[in-house]
């Protein structure tokens, strides 16, 4: 960068321009220009703001907004020339604007500050974030709910510890991930709505002396109201790490569900059948395939963890009211935007894709005495045995069963009744994988009755 050019940027203040290693640290527009579109359409609003008040003249803004559209069509044609020595987005914006309208580009800047500007933009770029976030979100959840409408009544093992608990039905399965996505979903809309307030016009930190109209601007940009106070509007990234936060939990979500993808498609388990669109095979076994897509939702949360890490830790120390470190924000936030909507979309396809296998299914749901509980509950109820008393008869009943290397429905009535004589042929009513499933009445619970219309109920919800 030439002295001219640093002068022109920084008006008197400095002799010469920074050296080549401070140019370096300083530009931020190897990764800012992502901002280009917001960044336009706020100098847009403050031009018509700027005009409205009677701070520039309207003739002034229509060049300066007609100007914009030309910068603006021309970054997206892939014709703009980027400039690491005009720093960021900003001052590229304003002096491609200048080589076109000429002396009215030297006025957009009246009564704003870059601090309060990147603060817009940045705003702006991630609310577009919450809604896309938003968007994929309910495209996952829509395909978990037709997947647990189709197997409301299929039968599966449900795990603790990863050991065979009790049965459950694969819609109950499909709609515990249900309810999980959808606190993520209540989140982003909960966080989107908090950060919808506009810094523009908060300037450098103080405000401004110029009669500017900060409702205006902020109505014109979607916001719901300007921010209340210009010191926080200037030093606040709440919004970024909001969204690093909510994306942090998802991705969390994300990796438990892909892990149970690994699991569930191995050979060993064979619960389901990822299509080809999500695997891929093994250079030198021709027998695999690989769940690579499920295995890289699974990594991708600690590109995003760490991004939260990351920004919470440049945020720490800062005082009011802008720093400079504040330019390390965006990298972080968009690098965890890419690859949570990656994950959203590649979870949301696997999910459409995938079959379940529904005799592996029920064949492992009918192992590993899954019915225990049962057994216990009927001594509780049709014998009036205390339940740690039935549980004891219950874990007899499951040792002799392994004796005889059984499963607790095929013993006979006259073993139980050694172990027990209070037990019946009634037994046999709950100790089916059916049986056990379908007694699961009660509100949230596995029987399929309960999934069928906790489905419905998110079917209209999704309408």
């Amino acid at each position: 960068m030439s002295d001219k050019t640093s002068n022109q940027m920084w008006g008197g203040r400095f002799a010469a321009g920074p050296d080549a290693i401070m140019e370096a640290i300083n530009a931020s527009i190897g990764f800012d220009k992502r901002l280009a579109a917001q960044d336009i359409a706020g100098s847009r609003a403050h031009a018509a703001m700027l005009a409205a008040t009677g701070i520039i003249s309207d003739n002034d803004a229509k060049v300066i907004r007609e100007g914009l559209l030309t910068v603006l069509s021309e970054i997206e044609a892939g014709e703009f020339t980027f400039s690491t020595a005009l720093e960021d987005i900003h001052m590229n914006v304003e002096a491609r604007l200048k080589e076109i309208v000429g002396e009215p580009a030297g006025r957009l800047h009246t009564a704003r500050s870059r601090n309060d500007q990147v603060a817009t933009d940045f705003k702006l770029w991630t609310r577009d974030q919450f809604d896309a976030f938003e968007s994929g979100l309910l495209a996952l959840i829509t395909a978990l709910v037709d997947q647990a409408d189709r197997g409301a009544d299929w039968v599966m093992p449900g795990f603790t510890h990863l050991q065979t608990a009790q049965p459950v039905t694969w819609g109950h399965h499909m709609m515990a991930y249900v309810e999980m996505f959808a606190r993520d979903l209540s989140r982003v809309r909960d966080a989107r709505k908090r950060m919808n307030e506009s810094p523009l016009g908060a300037a450098a930190l103080a405000g401004t002396g110029f009669a500017i109209d900060r409702h205006m601007t902020a109505e014109a940009l979607g916001f719901d109201r300007p921010a209340a106070n210009s010191l926080d509007a200037v030093s606040d990234r709440d919004f970024a790490l909001e969204f690093l936060s909510v994306a942090s939990i998802c991705a969390m979500h994300l990796s438990r569900f892909a892990e149970e993808l690994v699991i569930w498609s191995s050979a060993q388990f064979r619960f389901v059948v990822l299509s080809d669109r999500f695997s891929t095979g093994s250079s030198i076994m021709p027998q695999k395939k690989n769940p690579d897509a499920a295995e890289l939702i699974r990594a991708k949360i600690g590109r995003i963890f760490g991004a939260n890490v990351a920004l919470m830790t440049v945020m720490k120390g800062l005082p009011l009211a802008y720093s400079k470190d504040m330019q390390e924000d965006k990298e972080q936030v968009f690098d965890a935007a890419d690859n949570l909507m990656i994950a959203l979309a590649a979870m949301e396809g696997m999910v459409k894709d995938m079959n379940a296998n529904v005799p592996a299914l029920e064949a492992a749901a009918s192992a590993g005495f899954s019915t225990a509980t049962d057994l216990a509950d009927w001594l509780v109820r049709e014998t009036g045995l205390p339940f740690r008393e039935a549980h004891h008869v219950t874990g007899a009943l499951v040792a002799m069963a392994e004796s005889k290397g059984c499963d607790l429905p095929d013993l006979s009535l006259e073993d139980m009744q050694t172990v027990s004589p209070a037990i019946t042929a009634g037994i046999h009513d709950v100790l089916g994988v059916h049986n056990s499933v379908a007694s699961r009445l009660s509100h949230g619970g596995t029987a399929p009755v309960r999934v069928r219309e906790q489905v419905a109920r998110w079917k209209e919800i999704l309408a």
